[in-house]
């Protein structure tokens, strides 16, 4: 099982370029369940869930293909995804488990071949993400939805039937997957209570080119008026806001100077205020965000966590690792999930100085963390434990990275090529 070594201290200074969005391209991905046409992706990042997501779909009956890089750098490429039939409505459980996002075939499945069974889901284990959303907006739609032995057995007779949803909480998948059925059901449906993130608009961007009518995408309020076939189109993926947190995160923590290339700074607004308030400099470039900070001169932050425009709980992990060193002391709300706060352990062991209570995280900030052997739990957390290393004093190990392999596109080369001293060790 490979690992990361990391000899920590080392200021970052270059500039990075930011992958295109895991969060953004998985549902893109299923997307082209709905046409017969290709659905051409730019910019799809190099990720083990991406791989994950092109195998369920290749079950599906869908062709895979890569077309290479995208013109403006390596880190795009351009992926092909053509289901001129559905070969089966089934997406096994020995697929679906690996990565929660497999979900999202269900509501296209439905949608254009009537029934659908896709194994209940897995991926991090970062507190429970109940599918009940998804299946109350299918049943309002028309559909019939049972679990049995495991599986999400929906089947609707015709068409689905345009609705009107409303959420009682904001779930993005939920959001994702009844507004890729709706755009192929009869008549008009209405979402209430929609997710708003980013990546909802670039799945609904990407629908409307393949002739999908959705209007108030990146609102709470979503209309869908259903069309009787969609067509291909071409893509672009939006650029990863995670991914570039975490490298802003990285810059600061090492007081260093990284220009972050590629990104849309207007969907990094709460994060970014927060780095501010903590003393972090951020500088809005031509496509680019200049990120330095003196890391002697960090200030304790309290955030809380939740649904955008809020703070992203995808961050929370990478700046609780800034807070451990910040002067003063700050309080973290998980707002989201209610077991997100695994890495804790891990960045005690390196000398942080963090007290767990309920949903809230209490940081006491030191001068500096201690390199240690680590080991990673979730995807967010095991970012986490690598921006601890890039600070802390001596070497730093961090164990089952696979988990970064999910979410981190080449992530030791980017940190390397801005003076990282970082190496993945794999074991023979």
């Amino acid at each position: 099982m490979d690992r990361i070594r990391i000899q920590g201290g080392v200021p970052l200074r270059g500039k990075i370029k930011i992958s295109g969005a895991k969060n953004a391209a998985l549902p893109l991905m299923t997307a082209a369940l709905l046409t017969d046409k290709p659905l051409v992706l730019e910019n799809i990042p190099h990720l083990k869930d991406i791989s994950t997501m092109a195998n369920v779909l290749s079950v599906l009956g869908a062709d895979i293909g890569l077309l290479g890089h995208a013109p403006e750098g390596y880190a795009g490429e351009v992926m092909s995804i053509h289901a001129p039939q559905i070969a089966q409505n089934e997406a096994p459980y020995e697929l679906v488990r690996q990565m929660r996002a497999s979900m999202l075939v269900l509501g296209p499945l439905l949608a254009r071949n009537g029934e659908a069974k896709v194994s209940l889901p897995g991926g991090c284990a970062i507190g429970s993400r109940p599918v009940d959303l998804h299946i109350m907006g299918f049943e309002k739609m028309g559909a019939e939805v049972e679990i049995t032995s495991g599986y999400i057995c929906a089947r609707v007779k015709g068409r689905l039937k345009g609705a009107e949803i409303t959420f009682p909480k904001v779930s993005v998948g939920a959001t994702e997957n009844v507004m890729m059925a709706a755009t192929l059901a009869e008549g008009t449906t209405v979402m209430h209570g929609a997710a708003q993130e980013p990546e909802i608009i670039d799945l609904a961007l990407c629908l409307t080119a393949m002739g999908a009518k959705i209007t108030g995408a990146g609102s709470s309020t979503i209309t869908i008026e259903g069309v009787e076939r969609l067509e291909g189109a071409t893509h672009k993926v939006m650029p990863d806001r995670i991914e570039a947190g975490t490298y802003a995160v990285a810059a600061a923590i090492t007081g260093g100077d990284v220009i972050l290339e590629g990104l849309n700074p207007e969907y990094m607004g709460s994060f970014f205020a927060a780095l501010e308030e903590a003393g972090v400099t951020i500088e809005t470039m031509d496509n680019a965000v200049r990120v330095w900070a003196d890391r002697n001169a960090l200030r304790a932050v309290n955030v809380e966590t939740c649904p955008y425009p809020g703070f992203p709980t995808d961050l929370q992990a990478q700046f609780m690792t800034l807070m451990a060193v910040a002067n003063g002391s700050s309080t973290i709300v998980e707002g989201i999930f209610e077991n997100r706060f695994m890495h804790v352990p891990e960045l005690s062991r390196m000398g942080a100085d963090i007290d767990i209570k309920g949903t809230t995280a209490h940081i006491h900030g030191i001068a500096s963390l201690k390199g240690a052997e680590v080991m990673a739990t979730d995807l967010r957390a095991s970012v986490s434990l690598v921006l601890a290393g890039l600070m802390a004093k001596g070497e730093t190990m961090v164990h089952r990275v696979y988990h970064l392999d999910r979410g981190y596109e080449r992530l030791e080369e980017k940190l390397h090529m801005c003076g990282a001293q970082i190496e993945r060790v794999r074991d023979v």
